[in-house]
C-alpha cells in the first residue's frame, strides 16, 4: 500500500492518479479525503495529530508527505516540526520508505540563480529556516540508518486545476478576469516554474525506484527558463490578451500586508524575485530519460479550460 499525507492538495489529487501505475492500493490522507481512483481508501485524520498520522500510515510500504499548510509563518514554525517527527517516527515504527515533497526556501540566496541538489543550505528568511529545520529532521533519520526516505524538490508551481501557484493567481486569472497580470519586483527576471502534472509523475517514480532513495532530487523542469514577462506573454498569446504587466514593488507589498493577510507573508521572499531563480534538474533528467513539458505546452495545457 501506498500512502499520501495531505491528498487533497495541488500534487495529491494528481500523485493518486500516476500511483495508479504502480499499486492498486492508495490510501489517500486529509481531513475530508476525495476519491481520485475508484479503488483509494479514504482515510480521514487530522494529522495535527501524531497519533492519527501514525494510523494513517500503519500499512503502508511508502509514504508521500505533502502536506501544505496555511501560507504563515507562525503556523509553520508550530505545525511542520511537529508534523514531519510524527511521520518520520511512524515511518521507522512500520518500516514504510518517507518521500517528502519540499520547496527551494532553504537554499542561500547566493545559491538562487542556479539551485542543484548540492546548494548551500542557508536560507534567508524565516520560513526557509522552517524548511531546513524539517528537511535536516528527515536527512538526519537517514544518515543514522533508521529511515529510508528521499527529499522531492520543486520549483514554484504552474499547471491545470491550481490553485496555490503565484503564477496562476496573479497572472492567469487576473488575465481571465480582463485585469493586468501581477508580478513582483522585476519581471525582466529568470524565473523556474515546474508542472505540476511533471512533478508529480516523478514524485511516483521516484516513490518506486528503489535506489532514489537517501537522497535528494529536483524535479523535472523546463531548461529554457524564461523571464517574468516572457512567461506573461505565453498566457497572452493562448488567452488573447495584452501583455502589458502590473509591477508589485516592496513599498506596496508592505502597504497591501496591512490589509490583506498572505501579502504580509510576502516581503521576506521577495529575494527570489529582484535576481535570477534557475531551477536545475539535470539529475533527474538524466537518470530519468524524463521528457519534461515546456513552458509553451504547460501554459496551453493550464489555458485550455478557458477556450472551452
Amino acid at each position: 500500500m501506498q500512502t499520501i499525507l495531505g491528498a487533497n492538495g495541488t500534487i495529491g489529487s494528481v500523485l493518486a492518479k500516476e500511483l495508479k501505475n504502480y499499486t492498486n492500493h492508495i490510501r489517500v490522507v486529509s481531513r475530508n479525503p476525495k476519491k481520485v481512483n475508484e479503488t483509494d481508501e479514504l482515510f480521514p485524520a487530522d494529522l495535527s495529530d501524531a497519533t492519527q498520522v501514525e494510523k494513517a500510515i500503519e500499512g503502508s510500504e511508502v509514504v508521500y508527505l505533502l502536506v501544505g499548510f496555511d501560507y504563515n509563518i507562525k503556523v509553520w514554525q508550530n505545525k511542520w516540526p511537529k508534523l514531519m517527527r510524527a511521520t518520520i517516527d511512524a515511518c521507522v515504527k512500520h518500516k514504510a520508505k518517507l518521500v517528502f515533497f519540499d520547496n527551494v526556501y532553504m537554499y542561500d540566496i547566493n545559491a538562487i540563480p542556479h539551485m542543484t541538489e548540492n546548494s548551500v543550505i542557508n536560507p534567508p528568511s524565516k520560513k526557509g529556516a522552517v524548511r531546513k529545520e524539517v528537511a535536516g529532521m528527515l536527512l538526519s533519520e537517514v544518515k543514522s540508518g533508521k529511515l529510508t526516505a528521499l527529499i522531492a524538490r520543486s520549483a514554484d508551481f504552474y499547471g491545470p486545476n491550481n490553485h496555490k501557484s503565484f503564477l496562476i493567481e496573479v497572472v492567469y486569472k487576473n488575465m481571465k478576469k480582463g485585469k493586468k497580470p501581477n508580478w513582483f519586483i522585476d519581471a525582466n527576471k529568470k524565473h523556474s516554474f515546474t508542472y505540476t502534472p511533471d512533478a508529480a509523475k516523478a514524485t511516483a517514480l521516484l516513490g518506486n525506484t528503489v535506489d532514489a532513495y537517501n537522497q535528494v532530487w529536483h524535479l523535472p523542469t523546463d531548461k529554457s527558463t524564461l523571464t517574468g514577462k516572457e512567461m506573461i506573454a505565453l498566457f497572452a498569446k493562448e488567452m488573447n490578451v495584452e501583455t502589458k504587466v502590473f509591477i508589485l514593488p516592496m513599498w506596496l507589498l508592505k502597504i497591501l500586508g496591512l490589509f490583506i493577510p498572505i501579502m504580509k507573508e510576502m516581503p521576506e521572499m521577495m529575494y527570489q524575485y529582484d535576481s535570477d531563480y534557475v531551477f536545475d534538474s539535470s539529475k533527474f533528467d538524466e537518470r530519468f530519460n524524463f521528457k519534461t513539458t515546456t513552458y509553451q505546452e504547460g501554459v496551453k495545457l493550464t489555458t485550455e479550460p478557458t477556450k472551452q
